[in-house]
């Protein structure tokens, strides 16, 4: 190749024409290995757009641009192979380049795996709980390994440069001092490491799980290596750190299964009648479609000088629907009573007297006589 190109540029300075030769023959690497990855990749895409799977389709999408990158780092490197005056620059460039790419090509591998195997994990359906607990140990594990290989492709890159190298023998040579001072530095970012290690094995949350936290109700929404965002029922966002779940008490409501059982309360008159309430009851959870039919009660569960206390008891899928069904039901209820049983809303009951004058006795009379008397003669 070098003599091909020197019958162009045999004219020019010795240095620009070792620079025109290097030019030309990069150029010609890439543009081979950009028609190589073009023919490959169009081929790739026929295959997976005949196939009913979307992992082909997300793979191919995902490798495109790390392959890419990589197979012009490879015909610039066999072009270097043939032309000194380039294999001189890269050599300088490729102990950086093939680390990183090779990094690339491993994250894209990684995060397609993840992406396919979530795509199977639909938590759309009603009863999610095996796809919630298979996207949250992805996630965790896809950032806990897209670390690692960062890490280590970072690591391979500054190996480079020789003076890291030799700062890493130094390093080595002292391996206490340099044990406790990485360790020092560390802590933290191994700490929230092994927890999310510990998150992806014991599970105490899921993806999309109902919890309550800090007296906030809310649904897991993202679970980080290092935090927790939780979506409050406003919309808020609620940013908890991992260790908070390992360490302290939490509410999850939909630790292994999202059916709930909920409550009204009513309070009326102690001479209200049950039986009606008690059949209204249950005509009107049977007409709501968020009841799940597994439970449903009436009972009076509390009395006090004021009023009695009625506990309706239902059951719904998630807590979404038994938040709509309790508020449908107390409205409902509370109307019905209001329409057909006033008297058993709970009534305060006084008793208004007139206040009587006091009555004093003969002797009463007599002892303040007497000391009116005994005043006077005081006086005097």
């Amino acid at each position: 190749m070098t003599q091909w190109i020197e019958q162009f540029t045999g004219h020019l300075p010795g240095w620009l024409e070792q620079v025109i030769i290097a030019v030309i023959a990069a150029a010609i690497g890439i543009a081979v290995a950009l028609l190589v990855h073009a023919v490959l990749f169009r081929i790739l895409q026929r295959i997976v757009r005949a196939s009913v799977s979307e992992t082909d389709d997300i793979l191919v999408h995902r490798l495109a641009r790390p392959t890419r990158y990589a197979l012009v780092a490879l015909g610039i490197g066999y072009a270097a192979r043939e032309t000194p005056p380039l294999a001189v620059a890269w050599g300088k460039v490729s102990d950086f380049a093939m680390p990183f790419l090779l990094g690339w090509i491993a994250l894209a591998v990684l995060h397609s795996l993840v992406d396919a195997m979530i795509v199977r994990a639909d938590i759309t359906v009603a009863d999610n709980r095996d796809a919630r607990r298979r996207r949250t140990r992805l996630a965790i594990l896809s950032r806990i390994g897209t670390f690692i290989i960062v890490f280590v492709t970072i690591s391979l890159m500054l190996l480079a440069i020789p003076g890291v190298r030799q700062v890493g023998v130094t390093l080595i040579a002292s391996a206490g001092l340099a044990a406790l001072a990485v360790g020092a530095a560390a802590q933290p970012a191994l700490k929230a490491l092994i927890g999310g290690f510990q998150m992806a094995l014991t599970e105490p949350i899921s993806i999309d799980d109902v919890v309550i936290i800090d007296g906030e109700w809310g649904k897991i929404e993202d679970i980080r290596t290092t935090y927790v965002i939780v979506r409050i029922w406003d919309d808020r966002r609620l940013v908890v750190p991992t260790t908070r779940f390992l360490e302290e008490t939490f509410q999850n409501w939909t630790k292994n299964t999202s059916q709930l059982t909920g409550t009204v309360m009513l309070y009326l008159d102690h001479a209200a009648d049950i039986a009606p309430v008690r059949a209204e009851f249950l005509r009107q959870i049977s007409a709501d479609p968020r009841w799940d039919q597994r439970a449903q009660g009436v009972q009076v569960t509390d009395m006090t000088s004021e009023a009695i206390e009625v506990r309706l008891l239902m059951t719904a899928a998630d807590a979404s629907s038994l938040f709509d069904l309790r508020c449908a039901i107390r409205e409902g209820m509370l109307d019905w009573i209001r329409r057909e049983m006033p008297d058993a809303l709970r009534r305060g009951r006084t008793l208004s007297t007139t206040p009587a004058e006091p009555v004093a006795g003969s002797a009463v009379k007599d002892a303040v006589a007497e000391a009116g008397e005994g005043k006077g003669a005081a006086k005097s």
